[in-house]
C-alpha cells in the first residue's frame, strides 16, 4: 500500500517555524499586481499548485511575471492590457483561480474558457455566474452551473449591482468586486455573515478603496491601480495543524513567525482559545494593510464546545483539523451551520466523519456539520484523503495521537496548498 507512514506516540512537537504565504492573499497579490500600473514585488508569496495556476493564467494573457525563491515581481498591465490568452485557462483545482478571474474576465475585450480538474469541474460556479450576469457579464456554464465557463468580455458595458450574497463566501464576493473594477457605476454588496476580507484590504492598498459598512461593502469602479510592494503573511489556515498538534501532543510547545491575524480568519484562535488551548499571541504588527503576528501554542487538555454561527465564515478552513481535536477533547463538540464543507475539494463532513470513525472516534454526520464525542483512543490505520489538502493534513495530525502506525493515501495533495508541510511537521519531532 503506497502512501505516507506516520507512527503515532512517538514524537512530541518543539521549537520555531515559519510558514509560506497565505495562500488567499497570494492568489490576491497575482491579480491585483497583474491589473495594476507598475511593478509589483510580492515577498514570501506561496508557491502552491494553486497559486501557481493563478500566475500562469496572467501570463497566458500577457502579464510578464518572473519568480525566484519566494519572491514574484509583477509587471502590471493596467486595467485594460490583459490579452486574449492563447489557449484554455486552465484553473486546476483552484477554486479560487477560477471564481475570482472570471470577475476579471467579463469586463476584458476578449472571449475566453475556463477549465479545470475533475474535482473543480464538480464544484458549483453558479454562485459567481448569477451575480456577473446581473452586471451584465456574458458568461455560460456546463449545466449552467460548472467548468468550462464560457466568458466573453463585454469591455465598458458592465454595470454596478446591488446583490445580497446567498452564501457566506469570500470568493463570491470577491469575483463581484473585482468585475466592478470594469463597471460603469458603483457596486453595493450586502453580506450577512462577515467572511475574510482580504480582497477589499488589497484593492484599498492598491488605490481603490472599498468601504464595509455594517456588512454593506461599497466600491466604486477607478480610474486605474497603483502598483505596490506586498508581504504576504504566513497563512493561519496552515498554521491551524501545528496549533492543534502542539494542543493534543503531551510536551509540546512550538512558536509559528509572522502569522496573519486578521480578524476574518482568526476563529480558529478563539475556538481553541474556548476549548482550553494554551495560545499566547505576541509580536502583532502591520505591512500592506493586513495585521500579523507570532503565536506559541503548548500542549493543554481540551474540551468539548459548540461552534456554530458568524464564527463558521471565518474559520471554514480549519473544520477538519477542529474535528481532530474534538475527539480528544473532554465532553461533546458539536459543528453547525458549515454546509459549505459540502463543496470543497470534497465533501469534508462526509470525509471526516467517515476517517475518523475509522480510527475509533464518535463522529456523527449532520446535514450542516457534526455531532463529536470525545476522549477517543485513536488508532492507526489506512487513511484516504480523497485529493484533499485539508483533509491529507488533518489526518496526519490525527495520526501522531493515534496508536500504532497509519497510512495516508494521496499524501501528496498537500502541494495544492502547503508543499512543505510534512518536512515543517517533521523538524518539529523532538
Amino acid at each position: 500500500m503506497s502512501g505516507l507512514i506516520i507512527k503515532g506516540g512517538k514524537h512530541k512537537l518543539i521549537g520555531e517555524i515559519s510558514l509560506p504565504g497565505d495562500k488567499s492573499i497570494s492568489h490576491r497579490s497575482v491579480m491585483l499586481g497583474a491589473l495594476a500600473e507598475g511593478t509589483t514585488t510580492v515577498k514570501n508569496i506561496l508557491f502552491s499548485k494553486d497559486v501557481i495556476r493563478t500566475i500562469e493564467a496572467f501570463r497566458n494573457m500577457g502579464v510578464d511575471i518572473k519568480e525566484s525563491e519566494n519572491l514574484l515581481r509583477i509587471e502590471g498591465v493596467g486595467l485594460k492590457g490583459l490579452k486574449k490568452p492563447k489557449e484554455e485557462i486552465d484553473c486546476g483545482n483552484s477554486g479560487t483561480t477560477a471564481r475570482l478571474l472570471a470577475g476579471i474576465l467579463v469586463g476584458q475585450n476578449f472571449s475566453t474558457t475556463m477549465i479545470g480538474d475533475e474535482s473543480l469541474s464538480n464544484r458549483p460556479m453558479d454562485r459567481i455566474i448569477i451575480p456577473l450576469s446581473k452586471m451584465g457579464g456574458l458568461i455560460k456554464g456546463r449545466e449552467d452551473k460548472y467548468l468550462p465557463l464560457e466568458i466573453q468580455g463585454i469591455e465598458g458595458k458592465l454595470k454596478g449591482i446591488e446583490y445580497t450574497l446567498p452564501v457566506a463566501s469570500a470568493q463570491v464576493k470577491s469575483s463581484i468586486l473585482l468585475a466592478s473594477l470594469y463597471s460603469e457605476s458603483p457596486t453595493r454588496i450586502m453580506e450577512g455573515k462577515p467572511t475574510r476580507d482580504h480582497t477589499e484590504r488589497m484593492l484599498t492598498y492598491f488605490g481603490c478603496p472599498v468601504q464595509n459598512i455594517n456588512g454593506n461593502i461599497f466600491i466604486k469602479p477607478p480610474a486605474f491601480l497603483k502598483a505596490q510592494d506586498i508581504y504576504v503573511p504566513g497563512d493561519i489556515s496552515s498554521a491551524a495543524y501545528f496549533m492543534v498538534a502542539a494542543s493534543i501532543v503531551k510536551g509540546s510547545n512550538i512558536t509559528i513567525k509572522n502569522v496573519g491575524i486578521n480578524p476574518t480568519r482568526t476563529g480558529i484562535i478563539q475556538v481553541l482559545k474556548e476549548m482550553g488551548a494554551d495560545i499566547n499571541i505576541f509580536n502583532k504588527r502591520a505591512l500592506n494593510n493586513e495585521p500579523f503576528a507570532d503565536i506559541e501554542i503548548k500542549y493543554s487538555p481540551l474540551k468539548g464546545i459548540i461552534i456554530s454561527g458568524d464564527i463558521i465564515a471565518t474559520l471554514i478552513d480549519e473544520i477538519p483539523i477542529i474535528a481532530v481535536a474534538a475527539t480528544l477533547a473532554e465532553g461533546r463538540t458539536i459543528i453547525r451551520d458549515a454546509q459549505e464543507l459540502k463543496y470543497k475539494e470534497s465533501n469534508r463532513i462526509a470525509v471526516m466523519v467517515r476517517e475518523l470513525n475509522k480510527m475509533g472516534a464518535f463522529v456523527r454526520e449532520l446535514p450542516d456539520g457534526m455531532i463529536i464525542e470525545g476522549k477517543a483512543t485513536l488508532k492507526g490505520g489506512i487513511l484516504n484523503s480523497y485529493k484533499d489538502h485539508r483533509i491529507a493534513m488533518a489526518l496526519s495530525i490525527a495520526a501522531l495521537r493515534a496508536e500504532g502506525e497509519s497510512i495516508i493515501k494521496d499524501h501528496e495533495c498537500v502541494n495544492i496548498s502547503y508543499p512543505g508541510f510534512f518536512n515543517a511537521l517533521y523538524n518539529l519531532f523532538s
